[in-house]
This record gives structure tokens, C-alpha cells and sequence, in this order.
């Protein structure tokens, strides 16, 4: 037989103990590689005071900035998450976690307490925020045009735009007297409620604060702004609030026939009456870019902190005639949208 066939032929015979080595060896240095692989990629850590239910369209947002900046989730991107559930209390300790896990940028949303939780925990690690609060003032950067430090962001600066908000409210029905304030207590934004009352009189409009930290408290929230008095109703920022909580809160307006008004863009879509307020989806695409760029190697303190130019009057006439509310024409001539 010749000898090439007699190879072709020939059984294989037992794989010996060095060949059974070397296999072993090269099969478990794969997912060693894909280990490594994944260890030379950045990771950020996202860090928010909310539920992962509620910031759907935060993640989308923030994704299209990343995009743009050149990082896809788990291809050239690792994500962290850490959510805290409306638990404050948790932050924290949450924001620790991504200390410890060394991730190169962290993200914190959600309202300003995320962003003090970050702070608390590193001076190093580069931090962006995105929130509603006066970055100043609760002294997560020296200058708005010169962050220093370690930190910096987007600000909606939905809190200095309160005199606004009061000011349309009025507009919105000339008969307001009462304006019930909805704050959480747990935030620390709550404190911008001493500057209410100050405003509220300039408009000649008398304000209180009714407080809910919990779904389950936002309709006691109502009742008492109703039982007090109030004419309408203004929603200052919190996570709690925003995306699926701006469904509740539609409601219970329609409930209580209480006009209310909220920071978020989407709430009058949403059955809401009225907003007024940047674009927030677009601020968030602004902070996945500001992300991109720290990953690449800018630094924070280059970076100045982000504000929007343009603010958006929304209202929904279909509420409106709900509530038996007649919205004067001057009011609607400012919309930017009118839903009907």
C-alpha cells in the first residue's frame, strides 16, 4: 500500500498527554483574550438617583453623544450602571462601587445629589454631570466658564428659571392668587424653595411648599395643595418626577383639576397641561459628547459647563378644556407648541 494512503487511512491514534496539554492550554487562553480584550476598553460609570425604568430616554440620549464621540456600548465602551432606585441614601455608597472599579469617567444624573455623591467620592476620577441645579451654588465647580477640578457638565438650570415658571402661571390665569410648590425633601435642591416665596411676591402670588418623596406620597402632595387653596401647581426638578412620574402626576392634576406645570418637555404630551424648559434630550446628547471627549483625553476643567440657549413654552388645550380652563390668547401666542 502506497504510503500516502496507507497515512490517509491510518486510525488516529490516543492524543498524548503533551498534545492534550497544549490544547487544554490554548482553549483556556480564550477567554483569557477576551478578558484582555475587554480590559483595554474604558469603562464609565453611570451613575443615577433614579430607577433604570424611568431613564430610558436619558440612556438613548446619552448614547447618541457617545456615538457621535466614537463609543458604542460593548464594542469600544464599557458601561457601569448603578441605579439608586429613589433610595438617596444609597449614592453614596454606589458611587464607591465605581471608585473601587476604577472606571475612567462617571456619569451621574438624576438631580444634583448624584453629582454631590460623585464628588464625595473622588477628586480624581473626571466626573460630568446632568442636572437641573445651580452648579455653583451647590459647589460642584468654581466658574460655570472655568469648572477646575475634576468635574464638570450640563446644567438645564431649571431652578433659576422658577420666577419664569411662576410668572407664566399667572399668565396662564390671571385669577391665580395660590401657587402650591411640589418639592422632594430629600434632595437637596429642596433648599431653592427659600427663594420662592420672595418670587412668588414680586408676582403678587402667595407660594407654599407641598412635599412627596415616594410615588405613594405625590397624591397626598395634591390633596394638600387643593385643601390649602392653591390655584396651581408648580413641579420643581427631582428624579422622581420626571419620565414615568410625569403619567402620575398628568393624572392627578386631572384628578384634582389643579393646573400644573413641569420642567420636562414631554409632559404636556403626555397629558400634562403645560412645561416649560430646554430640551433636555438634547442637553443629554451634549453630555454623551462631553463624555466622548474626556475619554479621548481633555479634561474636565477645560471643559465649561454646558447651558441651554433657547427655552420651550408647551401647552396641551386638550387638558386644558378638561380643567375648564380658558387659556388666554396672549398666553398662546408665546407657545412654542400647542397641543390639541
Amino acid at each position: 500500500m502506497p504510503t500516502g494512503q496507507a497515512g490517509k487511512h491510518m486510525p488516529r491514534g490516543p492524543l498524548n498527554r503533551r498534545d492534550f496539554i497544549s490544547c487544554l492550554g490554548g482553549a483556556a487562553a480564550w477567554p483569557l483574550a477576551v478578558r484582555a480584550q475587554q480590559a483595554k476598553m474604558p469603562v464609565l460609570g453611570f451613575l443615577v438617583s433614579a430607577s433604570e425604568t424611568r431613564y430610558e430616554a436619558t440612556r438613548t440620549a446619552i448614547g447618541r453623544g457617545l456615538n457621535e464621540a466614537g463609543f458604542v456600548e460593548k464594542r469600544n465602551l464599557l458601561i457601569e450602571y448603578r441605579w439608586a432606585d429613589f433610595r438617596y441614601d444609597r449614592l453614596p455608597a454606589l458611587a464607591a462601587e465605581l471608585v473601587a472599579r476604577r472606571v475612567d469617567v462617571i456619569f451621574s444624573t438624576g438631580s444634583v445629589v448624584s453629582a454631590l455623591a460623585a464628588k464625595a467620592a473622588t477628586t480624581t476620577i473626571p466626573i460630568v454631570f446632568a442636572n437641573g441645579s445651580d452648579p455653583v451654588q451647590h459647589g460642584l465647580v468654581a466658574s460655570l466658564n472655568r469648572p477646575g477640578g475634576n468635574i464638570t457638565g450640563i446644567s438645564f438650570i431649571n431652578a433659576q428659571l422658577v420666577p419664569k415658571r411662576l410668572q407664566l402661571l399667572k399668565l396662564l390665569n390671571p385669577k391665580t392668587a395660590t401657587i402650591a410648590v411640589l418639592v422632594n425633601p430629600k434632595n437637596p435642591n429642596a433648599a431653592d424653595a427659600k427663594s420662592f416665596g420672595a418670587a412668588g411676591q414680586a408676582l403678587g402670588v402667595k407660594i407654599f411648599i407641598v412635599n412627596a418623596s415616594t410615588d405613594a406620597e405625590l397624591k397626598q402632595a395634591f390633596s394638600d395643595a387643593v385643601q390649602r387653596g392653591a390655584d396651581a401647581l408648580l413641579v420643581h426638578v427631582d428624579a422622581l418626577f420626571n419620565d414615568r412620574g410625569e403619567y402620575q402626576i398628568a393624572d392627578l392634576a386631572a384628578e384634582y383639576r389643579l393646573p400644573t406645570m413641569m420642567a420636562n418637555e414631554s409632559f404636556p404630551g403626555r397629558g400634562g397641561l403645560i412645561s416649560y424648559g430646554a430640551d433636555t434630550r438634547d442637553l443629554n446628547r451634549q453630555a454623551g459628547v462631553y463624555i466622548g471627549r474626556i475619554l479621548r483625553g481633555e479634561k474636565p476643567a477645560d471643559l465649561p459647563v454646558v447651558q441651554p440657549s433657547t427655552f420651550a413654552l408647551r401647552v396641551n388645550l386638550k387638558t386644558a378644556r378638561a380643567m375648564g380652563l380658558a387659556i388666554p390668547e396672549a398666553f398662546l401666542l408665546l407657545a412654542d407648541e400647542v397641543i390639541e
